[in-house]
């Protein structure tokens, strides 16, 4: 089966881009994969040789206080080849995904995806793989 789910990504928001990335190299050797820079925020890719799975840093422009835990915004993130099917599936079994969007980059780059929420309310990005999400 070619469209097994396969987990990509976990994000966190961060206030101070240089000291997490300082924080995560130091503790988990993670090297920034990749660093998209949008108008309102930025997305700073963490990874190691060890693992495909990234920690995705999310720096919103303008944040002044501390997030309190519990309450900034995070997700799980997994790929799928087939973004419609998936959300098709989902939608029968009842699972309530969200719609499909897009998120274009300055680059060309677009990223295709929708959220669902788990029983206790957790938010998981189902992606469409492509781009810089396999």
């Amino acid at each position: 089966m070619n469209d097994v789910p396969k987990l990509i990504h976990s994000m966190i928001r961060v206030r101070d881009e240089a000291a997490s990335v300082a924080f995560y190299k130091t503790a988990f050797s993670l090297d920034i994969a990749d660093r998209l820079d949008f108008e309102s925020f930025t997305l700073i890719y963490m990874s190691n040789a060890q693992s495909g799975f990234e920690l995705e840093l999310t720096v919103n422009k303008g944040q002044d206080g501390a997030y309190h835990l519990g309450s900034g915004y995070g997700h799980l993130a997994v790929s799928v080849a087939d973004l419609e099917a998936a959300h098709r599936r989902m939608g029968e079994a009842g699972l309530g995904p969200k719609d499909i969007k897009s998120l274009r980059h300055p680059s060309g780059g677009t990223a295709r995806f929708f959220f669902i929420e788990d029983p206790d309310g957790y938010k998981i990005e189902v992606l469409e793989r492509g781009w810089r999400f396999a």
